[in-house]
């Protein structure tokens, strides 16, 4: 077994190639590659990436194999599974049923208390994955981005809505849609669902997407980013109108997110209601012009801000 100051050093070795020809770095990464310890196998495989060494990419699919036997064991914290996987996804690997294995993976660890899975980051690298495998026809994958609808951990279900979405079907809007409509308590994924839906179907989603609007809570503020990035006037009329009808006190934190979300839809009738509510003053008018200042201002607009005397802290 390796001691720590040996794989420092062979850690520092493997740094040390990206001074060398990429003749000799391809050499050693790929002796690299078929090391046991996995922190090593990660790091040949995320320096593979950096040099676009596609050369190496069945040496990289056969040390993510290698590593799915015995996992906890082999591949503490699934280090190497990790970086091969996102190293192959950036080298358009086409055989889909490495990164299938990859999705279905669940790789428990103990902690304190009890266990934990340790291969989230994983399941989302491949997800996203299989959306590039052209040989998988959209049926198909759409059937497998289903099962992680229900993936016990958020940040793969956000990961599964964004592939649906890269399918760009009918069927895999209609499927945003349906995830959706059955809402959760995870704003960012049923934020994942408004936007490709959005983005798929156009503005003609707006509709559709406005609903959701009336809750006022993290998941309207959502929606109302989705809707933004249409960058149309029908979504600033929209959401001015939204704005306007939330006047109690329990909305002040929602039309905050109003206002954010009609400074990004970049349209000048925007720039100049928020402007006017700048110049008025009091609380909407501060929020207006945070709002309008985080939003990436042109130039016109940051010279107006500057005539009011109101300047974006960057000024």
């Amino acid at each position: 077994m390796a001691t720590a100051k040996g794989l420092e050093e062979q850690a520092a070795a493997l740094d040390q190639l990206r001074d060398q020809p990429a003749e000799v770095a391809e050499l050693q990464l790929r002796k690299a590659l078929a090391q046991r310890n996995n922190f090593l196998v990660a790091k040949a495989a995320r320096m593979a990436g950096e040099f676009r060494l596609t050369s190496l990419t069945e040496e990289i699919a056969a040390a993510f194999r290698r590593f799915l036997d015995d996992p906890v064991k082999t591949d503490p914290q699934c280090w190497a599974k990790n970086d091969t996987a996102k190293t192959l996804a950036a080298f358009e690997y086409q055989e889909h049923e490495l990164f299938l294995a990859g999705l279905r993976h669940r790789q428990w660890e103990p902690v304190w208390g009890g266990r934990s899975d340790t291969a989230g980051a994983l399941r989302g690298t491949c997800v996203l994955a299989l959306v590039q495998c052209r040989e998988v026809n959209s049926t198909r994958l759409l059937g497998w981005l289903i099962e992680l609808f229900t993936d016990e951990n958020p940040t793969v279900r956000v990961e599964a809505a964004r592939a649906v979405e890269q399918v760009g079907s009918d069927a895999a809007m209609l499927l945003l849609k349906l995830r959706a409509e059955l809402a959760s308590d995870e704003p960012e994924l049923l934020g994942a669902c408004y936007g490709g839906v959005l983005r798929l179907e156009g503005p003609v989603a707006i509709p559709w997407a406005a609903k959701f609007l009336a809750a006022a809570d993290d998941a309207a503020a959502e929606a109302a980013l989705a809707i933004a990035e249409t960058r149309t006037m029908e979504a600033f009329d929209l959401l001015k109108a939204t704005f306007e009808s939330k006047g109690s006190p329990r909305d002040e934190w929602f039309r905050g997110a109003l206002l954010s979300a009609i400074a990004l839809t970049r349209q000048p009738a925007a720039a100049d209601w928020l402007l006017d509510r700048i110049e008025r003053g009091g609380r909407d008018g501060a929020e207006a012009h945070d709002a309008l200042c985080r939003s990436g201002p042109p130039n016109a607009v940051i010279e107006r801000l500057k005539q009011l005397g109101k300047p974006c802290a960057a000024d």
